[in-house]
């Protein structure tokens, strides 16, 4: 499971190969989610705190995002995104 990002002890990942829709992972200490790219829908258990900053940096690479879902569709490598500043 390829690490695409990791902020502020949160780490971004996506499983090769995934099912759709498109989502990708993320953990954070002991919590698990998922977290769907065009909605914002989660499942699993996240603070808020860290869910908030998951979303801040959502909206900010939500293309780069579905690119690098789109590479993984085609068996390409995901390329990594920049975290939160």
């Amino acid at each position: 499971m390829p690490e695409i990002c990791h902020f502020y002890g949160i780490i971004i990942t996506m499983y090769l190969p995934d099912h759709n829709p498109p989502h990708f992972h993320v953990r954070y200490n002991e919590y698990r989610a998922t977290i769907d790219i065009q909605s914002g829908m989660v499942k699993g258990e996240m603070p808020r705190r860290a869910l908030h900053l998951v979303f801040e940096w959502l909206d900010k690479h939500k293309d780069e995002l579905m690119n690098n879902w789109k590479r993984m569709e085609n068996g390409e490598t995901l390329v990594k995104i920049n975290p939160l500043d």
